[in-house]
């Protein structure tokens, strides 16, 4: 058996005014998912656990088949593992955006989706003037997001600080957003100095003259220490890979022994190499019987509030690598698929939310369900709704 598994990220989203009330996914030209539906079936599905917050690293972890009340360890630990970096038991790893703020409003969680090679100066920078003896360190990673890696001994309040994502709290004022609880002094000093050295920096200047969004301060969240859980293969009893352009699901990956492969040209936005990745993935099935997909692209145009962007982004979701798994499937009877997003990231709010989303899978010894269309609508048609959302990797590979 094969089983491929296709993620948009944030695909799901809420029925829109200008769209007469109906959902992106309603009026996207999805044929592909439309048929995976039409030769299987769909549920719906909880993926964000009681007591979690709605984020990327709680979702895939649990499509993956882990309980994360059991093995969630932050966003800021996989990051760091897919980097290759080994946290030690007195470090505590931060996500680390670079953000763009106005006067006390956070405008842009991504600082205009600032160039890698720009973000790596200014990174290198602040490595220059905040590394404190070297227990304060940043890694450079892509675009806006990179790693913040703390050590001492108050590394275990530091794991216990309340930080608030930035894309959450688009269009707000920081100060009402900022680390709360014991040692969080200590990150807001970080923040409020990147801020003055990273405003004077001409990179930032020649952006401004642009018109595009400064990277004028940091902002850490999804922070944890070194996990512990067991591989893929343990669970599973196979071997597997993953495909995405982001380091959280690349470090997930490299955690749970899936073999991370690297596609040119895999942005992890709306410019990535679609076509690219599913090649890719269906090369990996010649040494491996499992492969996991992730397309960021849906995602950030929910963050952006761009309905034409999401909807384009769906589409070629659809057409560049949910019809490449299809054809697969038709001269490989024995392999199974799956497609679904991880969270919901409805343009209306450009951020995650908590809403139960759905899943559609087909193949060998999947039943068909009588279902016509890969939306939210027709997932409430389904009596299937799996509640623990960890539940589901065990049917795909085990019905």
């Amino acid at each position: 058996m094969k089983y491929i598994v296709l993620i948009g990220d944030g695909m799901a989203d809420f029925p829109i005014k200008e769209l007469d009330n109906r959902t992106i996914l309603e009026v996207a030209d999805i044929p592909n998912m439309t048929e995976i539906v039409k030769m299987g079936t769909i549920g719906r599905i909880n993926t964000i656990p009681d007591g979690f917050s709605p984020a990327s690293d709680v979702a895939n972890l649990t499509i993956l088949g882990y309980d994360p009340a059991k093995y969630y360890c932050g966003r800021g630990p996989l990051e760091a593992a897919n980097m290759g970096i080994e946290l030690k038991e007195n470090e505590v790893a931060f996500r680390c955006n670079l953000i763009t703020v106005e006067g006390e409003s956070l405008v842009d969680y991504s600082a205009g989706h600032i160039s890698s090679q720009e973000a790596s100066e200014l990174i290198a920078l602040l490595n220059e003037q905040l590394s404190n003896n070297e227990f304060v360190k940043f890694y450079p990673g892509l675009s806006y997001r990179h790693l913040l890696v703390i050590k001492g001994p108050d590394t275990e309040e530091l794991a216990k600080v309340k930080c608030t994502p930035p894309h959450d709290v688009i269009g707000q004022n920081i100060l009402k957003n900022l680390p709360q609880g014991k040692t969080s002094n200590f990150l807001i000093d970080l923040m409020e100095r990147s801020r003055e050295i990273l405003s004077l920096h001409e990179i930032n200047r020649v952006r401004i003259d642009l018109k595009e969004n400064p990277a004028n301060m940091i902002w850490p969240w999804g922070q944890g220490k070194a996990p512990s859980m067991p591989s893929f293969e343990e669970k599973y009893k196979i071997s597997g890979s993953m495909i995405s352009a982001v380091d959280l699901m690349n470090g997930l990956g490299r955690l749970i022994g899936l073999k991370v492969i690297k596609v040119p040209g895999a942005t992890g936005y709306y410019d990535t190499n679609y076509e690219g990745k599913a090649q890719h993935a269906i090369d990996s099935l010649k040494k491996r019987d499992f492969v996991f997909v992730h397309v960021e692209a849906p995602d950030e145009a929910g963050h952006n509030g761009d309905i034409l962007a999401k909807k384009a982004a769906i589409e070629n979701f659809d057409k560049f690598i949910v019809k490449k798994a299809l054809v697969y499937l038709k001269d490989n009877p024995d392999t199974r698929i799956l497609i679904m997003p991880d969270h919901a990231t409805p343009v209306e709010v450009r951020t995650h939310t908590r809403d139960l989303v759905f899943f559609a899978m087909c193949g060998k010894g999947i039943e068909h369900g009588g279902f016509s269309m890969f939306n939210e609508s027709e997932a409430l048609k389904s009596n299937r709704t799996i509640n623990n959302g960890y539940e589901l990797m065990d049917d795909f590979i085990r019905a």
